[in-house]
């Protein structure tokens, strides 16, 4: 436990500082769009580019891993809808409630994080699971949040566009421009290696100390005020229904005869067991739902993530990096 707390403890305290830091105005508001997409657009491109160029392309694409994760996602997403739909709860926001208990902060927080714990064999399960958080499970629940305009059109167009902020996000391309070195046997040296690492090292405590600000941001933007019982049941679906979904469908899939093993079933059990994509709450209030309700349940799932992610790593008898 001590050698997890060694980890988790510095990686959740980044978060903390930059929620203070945007709280008591030592980073202005203005600044967080820009901390954000270097996070977004240089340092997490560089770091995924790493691994991608290091890891084997099986392990990049296992299509094991991949139906599997994507039949969990698909259940998690049907199974939130379907607990909190109702006269408090419309479609859209249950849509979008559902996005956040399926999909984890996995790019920002879960990739250093792990890496950090597990070694570098950690980040390919890993880039498997973004691939389908970025072009399944959030171009479906967005589908899904604009089904109730007239003759499905306005589902088909938020689905178009979904999958065109997909494609334009900078994580997937750099997962498989890493891949094309590695399946190519280029190197990378000299100068543009420099570059590349510096980047990437600083991708993970500038991220970090980015969903805290980011998270401040939401809360002081967010329209409206959440009753608890309309947002803390699904963090904690989050961060408790979806490690065991993911866990008892990877279970099951190694007992139907599936590659995969052991150490693949713990490292996507605990992405699973992250707290919710802060990204969300930006897609929420670009799309017009709660992300009041959105805001409340990623800071709910991020708080308490603290003790569950550690108490769920320890329970899998992970004793640090190395």
């Amino acid at each position: 436990m001590q050698d997890i707390l060694a980890v988790t403890i510095p990686f959740f305290a980044l978060v903390l500082a930059g929620y203070l830091a945007a709280q008591r105005g030592v980073l202005p508001e203005s600044a967080i769009p820009g901390l954000n997409a270097f996070v977004l657009y240089f340092a997490l491109p560089c770091m995924l580019f790493r691994f991608g160029m290091n890891t084997p392309i099986l392990e990049l694409l296992n299509p094991a891993l991949l139906v599997a994760y994507v039949l969990c996602a698909l259940l998690m997403v049907f199974a939130t809808i379907a607990f909190t739909l109702g006269d408090r709860v419309h479609l859209k926001d249950a849509a979008f409630g559902a996005l956040v208990a399926a999909f984890p902060n996995t790019g920002f927080m879960g990739v250093p994080l792990l890496v950090a714990l597990l070694g570098p064999a950690a980040a390919g399960p890993m880039i498997c699971t973004i691939l389908v958080d970025l072009f399944l499970t959030t171009s479906l629940c967005i589908a899904l949040a604009q089904v109730h305009d007239a003759a499905g059109l306005g589902a088909r167009a938020a689905l178009g566009r979904a999958l065109k902020g997909a494609l334009s996000n900078p994580m997937p391309w750099s997962i498989a421009l890493g891949a094309v070195f590695s399946v190519a046997g280029l190197p990378l040296s000299g100068p543009p290696e420099v570059v590349v690492r510096m980047l990437g090292d600083a991708a993970s405590p500038v991220a970090l100390f980015t969903i805290g600000a980011v998270l401040w941001r939401a809360g002081r933007h967010a329209h409206t005020r959440t009753p608890l019982p309309l947002y803390l049941p699904v963090a904690l679906m989050k961060l408790f229904l979806h490690p065991l979904l993911v866990f008892m469908v990877l279970a099951a899939a190694v007992a139907l005869g599936a590659p995969l093993s052991a150490f693949q079933v713990m490292v996507v059990t605990l992405t699973a067991a992250l707290p919710s994509a802060s990204n969300v709450a930006l897609l929420a209030e670009r799309y017009g739902a709660d992300n009041g309700r959105v805001t409340r349940i990623i800071m709910s799932s991020t708080v308490l993530s603290f003790a569950s992610f550690t108490l769920l790593a320890w329970a899998f008898g992970v004793q640090g990096r190395g």
